[in-house]
């Protein structure tokens, strides 16, 4: 889909894009190029400027989920964005995952304490408290379930490394084509069914409250649990 099909939300100081399973955020070691460099692209277009174009990264999402992904387009922005996801309760983050298994409870808050391998890019969920680990905690809540698979909706306490795919794991429960924790297959586009649902923040400049949501890829399964919530 086309990047000016996929802004949720655009103004002076914000640019929030729904993001697609396998694009990068920002650069890193792969050289490839990124969702940012996109947005830059469209901006200088759009707004005819000359020079480069400047774009602030206030948070990230794995490049193999999708969803809301808001970029600061001024460094004022940036700043007050930075500090906003930095502090608990300023930022409230929703994801939905798509899972293999059905989940113990209905609805439960989950508690681990994650360490982090930065060589293998991937972190481990532990019930207890051990070195070098970070605590993290979720709520999930099972939505809706088809004859395989099971959608959650899951709110983000904590902010860690993998923090989700890896508290899932944990708990037996494996996001819909993600090799890296657990599910024997790939996704045809190579992502995982991980999507970042809803964010709600205050604006950085206006000060008032801001509810974005993104809706799910372009896919049967994906077409099939927003429709239940649809109803």
């Amino acid at each position: 889909m086309r990047l000016e099909e996929r802004i949720l939300f655009e103004d002076n100081h914000l640019i929030i894009i729904n993001k697609e399973c396998g694009e990068l955020v920002q650069g890193d070691d792969t050289g490839d190029r990124t969702l940012a460099d996109d947005v830059k692209a469209y901006l200088k277009k759009k707004y005819n400027k000359p020079g480069n174009v400047y774009l602030g990264v206030p948070h990230r999402l794995d490049r193999p989920t999708s969803g809301v992904m808001v970029y600061a387009r001024t460094e004022k922005a940036l700043v007050r964005m930075n500090e906003a996801f930095r502090a608990d309760n300023e930022v409230r983050k929703t994801y939905w995952a798509i899972v293999d298994n059905l989940p113990p409870k209905e609805s439960d808050v989950l508690t681990h304490y994650i360490v982090r391998d930065s060589k293998a890019n991937k972190s481990t969920a532990h019930v207890k408290e051990v070195k070098g680990s970070r605590k993290a905690v979720l709520k999930y809540t099972l939505l809706a379930s088809s004859n395989r698979y099971h959608l959650l909706e899951i709110e983000l306490y904590t902010g860690r490394h993998h923090q989700i795919r890896a508290q899932l794991k944990a708990t037996g429960l494996h996001i819909k084509g993600d090799l890296k924790y657990g599910f024997p297959r790939s996704n045809p586009d190579g992502g995982i069914c991980l999507h970042s649902r809803k964010i709600v923040f205050s604006h950085p400049v206006r000060k008032e409250e801001l509810t974005v949501v993104a809706p799910p890829p372009k896919d049967a399964l994906w077409d099939f649990f927003l429709s239940t919530q649809e109803r």
